[in-house]
């Protein structure tokens, strides 16, 4: 089975010995703060990255319970913004939704240094074709096996660039190139997020996502194999949810909703989440005390991780 993730999908293409540098060439709004399911029962994965951030989670995962409290009992003195000893609804949304975007603006660094070859605070259009596409550039992609491929990437690079360029110099500041590498993160970019789905997506191109387009972009069959039961239920959120108007297609509208779905908080419902499930006195707001006794909801260390993972090999038996 070969399962094609929706979110933050990373292309790399090889051709030869050489590669283009990694770019994040499908983008979706990213439906969820984390990649695991978000199901106590078998664990609190999806609540640890949402808490700490994707890399932060994987940091307290390598520390023992008596460091991970310790380390927990800090975060939440930074999370009391106003030190009335409680955190409220407003500050756990306020902090997961900083945890989120830090994860952007980390990803945003990484990169910032291998384009802004001037060293000029800016990172102009040429900077960013010459270090990403430089070696095919001068061949016209002769030496490249899958030559359409990558004058295809050159040209859909250069109009998300031009999008994210908002007054059209030509050079991308710090913002103008985080919305060209996060486009799901700024309205403005929304046209072009759900253009390059349609174009990802769109197999034969009549303009709309049938059913075998919208699982083929997720899922490929192998050999013998019987269909999974998740596929079976994307079937039927296509069939019920995302196809609006019960046509038997997706448009252009009805991808938007699918992928940019404005109305969802997903942070906002990790906070009420986390208040509901550690308040217990029901106040609408949490203690030091009482997120400490929850401790392994918030945060992970390596005994939570080898109960989970004995919690998996049980289940898999």
């Amino acid at each position: 089975m070969k399962m094609l993730r929706l979110v933050g999908v990373v292309c790399v293409l090889i051709a030869a010995s050489w590669a283009v540098p990694a770019q994040e060439k499908r983008v979706h709004h990213q439906p969820h703060l984390s990649d695991h399911e978000h199901d106590d029962a078998h664990g609190f994965q999806y609540d640890h990255e949402a808490f700490l951030g994707k890399e932060e989670a994987k940091t307290f995962d390598q520390l023992t319970p008596e460091e991970s409290k310790e380390r927990l009992g800090k975060i939440v003195d930074r999370i009391d913004t106003n030190k009335d000893g409680f955190i409220d609804h407003t500050e756990l949304h306020q902090w997961i939704k900083h945890r989120q975007r830090r994860y952007i603006q980390e990803n945003v660094n990484k990169h910032w240094n291998d384009y802004d070859k001037n060293q000029d605070g800016k990172i102009a259009w040429e900077e960013y074709k010459n270090t990403t596409y430089g070696f095919y550039l001068g061949e016209e992609f002769d030496d490249v096996d899958d030559k359409s491929t990558y004058k295809a990437m050159l040209s859909r690079d250069e109009r998300r660039f031009r999008v994210a360029d908002r007054d059209q110099d030509g050079i991308a500041t710090r913002e103008e190139f985080t919305a060209f590498l996060h486009p799901e993160e700024y309205d403005y970019m929304r046209d072009v997020v759900i253009q390059e789905t349609m174009e990802d997506i769109d197999k034969n191109g009549d303009g709309k996502v049938d059913m075998q387009e919208y699982i083929g972009d997720m899922y490929s069959e192998e050999d013998g194999e019987s269909e999974p039961d998740w596929v079976q239920t994307e079937r039927k959120h296509f069939s019920e949810f995302r196809d609006i108007n019960k046509d038997g297609f997706l448009d252009a509208a009805e991808v938007a909703e699918w992928v940019l779905p404005g109305e969802v908080d997903h942070a906002d419902n990790e906070a009420k989440h986390l208040i509901h499930e550690t308040d217990t006195n029901k106040d609408q707001k949490i203690t030091k005390k009482e997120i400490l006794a929850n401790w392994n909801m918030f945060v992970g260390s390596q005994a939570t991780n080898y109960g989970e993972d004995l919690t998996r090999g049980h289940d898999e038996l």
